[in-house]
């Protein structure tokens, strides 16, 4: 089954589209975590115990590598036991690495992140279009040959994007060309009678205009929006990121549900039950999203 058909089973069997980004911070994590032990170590349970109480909530997680590859081949190992014991609770693993490079260099990339049988096991991939269609070609290819999916960077949440992003290019936008793009490798791998390709599009909640924008351009491929909560996006500001069936959007929330504890409004559980933090978090803003997809 391709990864689009599996994303739209799992959001509609969680009823959510709640993607929650394992972003795991080794200062932010609970104290009692860190004692005596490693920091790969501690990334690995910390990430592990929040899928212990997300699993039954949310179709999906998506685990930044950066903060795991910063501790080495601990690090790495980390990061491939939480991939699996994701799996093992039944959950999409989108892989954050943001990749890309020329030709075979691409290949190589696909090929060990992309799909069960590659070394990474991930179900989808984010993946940057700066280095022009011949580069996304590989990933394309590749999450064909792996019922996998790739999400390619069109309009990211951060204001710097806009910096490339927004440059006019022949009449139009930076992210307006890519995401065209998007759109036709989006109905090229898309199944007929299904809405839905496996190339897919990272657009920032941080913008609404060009998210409602981003979503008529592209209709048949599935956004991933970053930006909800810690960085101001809002239940009301995807609202347009999903189609009629409440369907087409995963919203990432990072900081905002696995750092939980350490918001005010969660402040009564305390560091000794960040779990219940989280968890509150998640079922927080599975309420708040659900007022926009109804």
């Amino acid at each position: 089954m391709i990864f689009s058909r599996r994303l739209a089973n799992a959001v509609r069997q969680k009823q959510t589209p709640v993607l929650v980004g394992l972003d795991p911070r080794l200062d932010q994590i609970p104290s009692a975590l860190k004692t005596g032990a490693a920091p790969a170590a501690v990334l690995e349970r910390f990430c592990c115990e929040i899928i212990d109480v997300v699993a039954r909530l949310v179709p999906a997680v998506k685990p930044q590598v950066a903060f795991f590859e910063q501790y080495g081949p601990d690090g790495m190992l980390a990061l491939a036991n939480v991939i699996r014991y994701a799996h093992e609770q039944g959950l999409l693993v989108i892989f954050d690495g943001k990749r890309n490079d020329i030709g075979s260099t691409a290949e190589a990339y696909a090929a060990g992140i992309l799909g069960k049988r590659s070394a990474w096991g991930a179900d989808a991939l984010t993946v940057s279009p700066y280095l022009g269609d011949d580069s996304i070609e590989p990933f394309i290819h590749a999450a064909i040959e792996c019922d996998a999916g790739i999400f390619v960077l069109v309009k990211t949440s951060n204001t710097g994007g806009a910096m490339l992003q927004d440059l006019d290019a022949n009449g139009k936008t930076v992210y307006q060309h890519v995401a065209e793009f998007v759109q036709t490798h989006a109905l090229r791998t898309k199944p007929e009678g299904e809405t839905y390709g496996q190339v897919g599009a990272v657009v920032g909640a941080t913008w609404p205009q060009q998210l409602a924008e981003l979503r008529a351009t592209m209709p048949n491929a599935w956004l991933l929006v970053p930006g909800f909560g810690t960085q101001g996006g809002s239940a009301e500001d995807v609202a347009a990121a999903f189609d009629a069936d409440g369907l087409g959007a995963i919203i990432n929330n990072s900081r905002g549900i696995i750092f939980a504890y350490t918001r005010k409004e969660f402040a009564k559980y305390g560091e000794a039950n960040w779990q219940r933090a989280v968890e509150a978090a998640t079922v927080d803003m599975v309420a708040e999203l659900k007022k926009f997809r109804d």
